[in-house]
């Protein structure tokens, strides 16, 4: 979602001033608590989505990480066809952008 997009939608509920914009970095958590001027923990990473025209949100503290079961040191190696028998796969949905 762009800022502009956020901001039109927070307008919505009256919450458009809540947004920030900094002459620093706000990327990561590390930054955004140093603009700010608060601890990481006060911090919300949100991973968000659009999937069937409707968002999809996903916010953790900013001193956490998504627990995805796995470890440091290990990897599955599957193939396509692999990964979708395994996950109970339904459909392809692309979330990423070229940059």
């Amino acid at each position: 979602m762009s800022l502009e997009k956020a901001r039109e939608y927070l307008k919505k509920y009256g919450l458009e001033d809540k947004i920030m914009e900094f002459p620093v970095s706000s990327a990561t958590v590390e930054e955004a608590a140093k603009a700010i001027n608060c601890k990481e923990e006060e911090i919300v990473k949100t991973l968000s989505f659009i999937v069937d025209d409707k968002p999809i949100l996903i916010a953790v503290a900013g001193d956490t990480k998504i627990d995805n079961c796995g470890s440091s040191n290990s990897a599955v190696k599957l193939s396509l066809d692999e990964l979708e028998k395994t996950s109970n796969f339904k459909k392809w949905i692309d979330v990423c952008k070229v940059i």
